[in-house]
């Protein structure tokens, strides 16, 4: 098994253990929210390129609730057409494409948010995943993470609500499992759903319990990012990581959480070189690695990977 190992889930064949993550490309949208052909461009250069699985950047269930001005809307049904085009250009190349849902949240207290508010957005993600089926990607995921409204909702440091989304784990995590099982009847071996998550929600404990019970709502896919941390705590040092993990401590709670879900795990947050992410791959540590950055500023960065990784067997096999 290494990165360039094949992986199924369901009848999804994926070509590689290489993610493209959902990362907002500005410049490349207008304020609409519509598609536009320099978008369509990006990721077919990408699927082209051998990226094993796509997962398209945040689209906003509400303009009004976007993380930034230029930002992927789907919450139209006109908007429909141009989202196929993206679908349409990555199974060119016979790539997987799953489709981010996203709302951004509120920056003052999600305690405060009317319960009435909150079941409209939920209306809104419903919505939402029908139209990305419609669209013709091959899944959905939904964000749940970097402190946006349903890692708001997850966290037992921002949502002390006393309705049905607040309160206890099980409220808290409602919009979730409601979400889910409105629209359970969408899912099939052909559609699949990929959550992102915070694996600080504060603690690696509170990730690895969100985990567990989303594989329980039969989440397909686990995207481990950041959530919310305690508050003391620095933005440097959220989590301890051991002096033997090489890499960073978001990467480090992604593998802590694969340890307890048996659904496939991708872990995410500045990886870029092919020794790395194959270390993750080859010791059973992540199932997929998202390169980020480093695909946005290399759309071959597979084929680069592919030669360091002969060369680096080469090397092995000549010093065995």
């Amino acid at each position: 098994m290494n990165l360039f190992s094949s992986y199924r889930i369901k009848n999804l064949y994926i070509k590689n253990r290489v993610v493209l993550p959902p990362m907002v490309r500005p410049k490349l949208i207008d304020e609409t929210g519509y598609v536009t052909d320099a978008l369509v461009e990006y990721y077919e250069d990408r699927a082209k390129c051998e990226v094993g699985l796509i997962i398209v950047e945040a689209a906003c269930v509400d303009k009004d609730a976007k993380l930034r001005k230029h930002q992927l809307g789907i919450w139209e049904d006109a908007q429909i057409d141009g989202l196929k085009r993206v679908a349409e250009a990555c199974r060119k190349y016979n790539t997987p494409v799953l489709l981010q849902i996203h709302h951004a949240g509120y920056k003052e207290n999600i305690s405060e948010i009317p319960t009435e508010k909150l079941d409209s957005i939920l209306v809104q993600f419903i919505d939402a995943f029908h139209r990305a089926k419609k669209a013709g990607f091959d899944g959905i995921e939904i964000h749940g993470a970097h402190r946006y409204l349903i890692s708001q909702l997850n966290s037992r440091i921002l949502n002390t609500r006393k309705d049905k989304y607040g309160g206890s784990f099980e409220n808290r995590m409602r919009f979730s499992r409601e979400l889910i099982k409105s629209t359970r009847h969408l899912f099939n071996d052909d559609f699949i759903l990929g959550y992102r998550m915070g694996g600080n929600e504060p603690g690696v404990e509170d990730g690895i319990k969100i985990a567990k019970e989303l594989e329980k709502y039969g989440v397909d896919l686990l995207h481990v990012s950041q959530g919310v941390p305690y508050p003391e705590i620095k933005k440097s040092e959220k989590i301890e990581v051991p002096n033997d993990f090489p890499l960073n401590w978001v990467i480090y709670t992604g593998t802590e959480i694969k340890k307890h879900v048996t659904v496939p795990v991708i872990v995410v947050n500045l990886i870029k070189e092919e020794k790395d992410a194959s270390w993750l791959i080859e010791n059973g540590l992540s199932d997929f690695v998202a390169i980020g950055r480093a695909l946005i500023s290399r759309a071959n960065w597979v084929g680069h990977a592919k030669a360091k990784y002969k060369e680096r067997m080469q090397i092995r096999s000549q010093d065995a």
